[in-house]
């Protein structure tokens, strides 16, 4: 028995997800951790609250829309320096996943002008 058919068959299938698969590259989302320690100043701004469960939004205790969200918060301030940034405090609320974290950060990434803080599951 020949194994010549074989080795042809598995070439032919490499080449075949080699040439159907796609090589993208995902977007990555920039998380810093919170230095410990010191005093924090004040920001003249009121933060915006966000609370992020499984099926929905809330902003400020209104329930919102994912997509909404990005027209809501286009009264934000200009882009600037990090101290004259909106902050954003986004609370996770029960068993939110993360592809909905993910989608919600990149929404807010969108707006220019935000300093987005995630407080994590309560």
């Amino acid at each position: 028995m020949s194994l010549t058919p074989l080795v042809d068959v598995i070439f032919l299938l490499l080449l075949f997800f080699m040439l159907s698969s796609t090589f993208t590259r995902f977007a990555e989302i920039d998380l810093s951790a919170a230095a410990p320690g010191g005093a924090v100043a004040m920001p003249d701004t009121k933060p915006l609250f966000l609370q992020l469960d499984p099926e929905g939004l809330r902003m400020n205790g209104r329930d919102m829309p994912l997509e909404a969200l990005a027209d809501t918060l286009a009264g934000a301030p200009a882009e600037g320096p990090a101290e004259d940034a909106q902050p954003v405090l986004v609370a996770l609320q029960g068993a939110v996943s993360a592809q909905r974290l993910t989608d919600l950060l990149v929404v807010l990434r969108a707006v220019p002008g935000l300093r987005v803080t995630v407080l994590g599951a309560s």
